[in-house]
């Protein structure tokens, strides 16, 4: 038996003719670089997220690099980031000359806490940067209230919640400007590295334009200092495909995430996500907590079930980061979630069989580690 983590195979598999014909219409039209295929894409995902404006980029980490030049955010700025979070949420910000300024989660949802935030604002502060985990909406009323009342800019890192809904508005549409990434693995994924930027505001919209294009609107006129960070149109014609069935996608993600919700719900030292009710996941992963995620995993793999860790380093104790002098302990709820957090598979190839059996077998180990523990409470007495 074998259940992986994540079959890619599948997806190309589902749409092999309309992926194929995608690829030919690019290599056939010899236009390799920007173009009508990016174009179509970009107004295809702002209309999906609610938005004036997309703007296709080489990637997620340069999606929330680019938003902050745009936003003029750099050398001495301060900008409120999760502590738990993918790295690439502190590197868009280390690339831009700003210090990101970590603030612990919520440890029901994993996501930012808004009640802390306050807390990390200076004078030197210039934006929140709160990330959308695992495909469930930040909590963002409360983040927006706060920026407002400091004068601050939201910028949503959207790069795992691909059609997630907070109080019925889609992410992306929530802040002053959102980075996406399409790495892949995601609800939404390109067949390499991909991403994009949203936003309402034209003079973002426009900024990132330029600053994708080596600050330029003209070949060979430059109005400053770019980068190169374009959405390849090929990947733009297979993402393309792709939005026309991320809707059907989530779906099939949700009836894969409530076998797992009401089976697994209540289990011995077995920790399920929380879902606020103002909240509609998109399930880009599937997280789990157990106080003996090393034994968890190897049996998964024994099992031939696959599972992942998101993440086993918070960017604070990475090496990466050294130079901000966090030492552990700095953020409990932080490294408290790397120690013990597992994702199990989820995906919209994911057979509702091999759910039930990922679910039975996560039964027997945690049968089996509660009769350990009980019989080493035993030994001891």
């Amino acid at each position: 038996m074998k259940i992986p983590f994540l079959d890619l195979k599948l997806t190309y598999k589902e749409l092999k003719s309309e992926l194929d014909a995608a690829y030919h219409r690019v290599m056939e039209s010899g236009w390799y670089i920007l173009g009508k295929e990016v174009e179509q894409f970009e107004q295809s995902f702002a209309e999906y997220c609610h938005v004036d404006y997309c703007v296709g980029v080489g990637n997620g980490l340069e999606a929330l690099h680019l938003i902050l030049r745009a936003y003029e955010i750099g050398t001495g700025d301060e900008v409120i980031v999760p502590a738990n979070t993918y790295i690439a949420t502190w590197l868009a910000v280390s690339y831009a000359g700003a210090t990101p300024i970590p603030i612990e989660p919520d440890i029901s949802t994993y996501n930012i806490n808004p009640e802390k935030i306050e807390a990390g604002i200076t004078e030197k502060t210039k934006a929140i940067l709160p990330v959308h985990l695992y495909g469930q909406p930040a909590d963002m009323d409360p983040i927006c209230d706060i920026a407002s009342k400091y004068g601050l800019t939201v910028i949503e890192d959207a790069a795992q919640s691909h059609g997630a809904l907070y109080k019925g508005r889609k992410t992306g549409s929530l802040g002053d400007a959102a980075g996406w990434s399409f790495y892949p693995g995601k609800n939404l994924g390109a067949i390499g590295d991909a991403g994009a930027i949203t936003t309402s505001d034209p003079e973002i919209a426009d900024r990132v334009r330029v600053l994708r294009n080596y600050g330029s609107k003209v070949k060979y006129y430059n109005l400053f200092k770019g980068f190169n960070s374009r959405l390849d149109p090929i990947q733009a014609g297979f993402l393309n495909v792709k939005l026309k069935y991320l809707d059907e996608w989530n779906t099939r993600r949700l009836k894969i995430a409530k076998i797992y919700l009401e089976n697994l719900r209540g289990l011995d030292g077995f920790i399920l996500p929380e879902v606020p009710n103002w909240a509609k996941p998109c399930w880009h992963v599937f997280v789990t907590r157990h106080p003996n995620r090393g034994k968890l995993i190897k049996y998964l793999e024994e099992e031939g079930i696959g599972s992942l860790i998101h993440y086993p380093v918070p960017p604070h104790l990475s090496d990466a980061y050294k130079n901000l002098g966090y030492q552990e302990g700095d953020f409990k709820i932080t490294e408290k979630i790397a120690d013990t957090i597992l994702s199990i598979p989820i995906s919209p190839h994911l057979s509702v069989e091999d759910a039930h059996i990922v679910v039975k077998k996560i039964k027997i180990f945690l049968n089996k580690y509660r009769n350990a523990e009980e019989k080493g409470k035993n030994s001891e007495g």
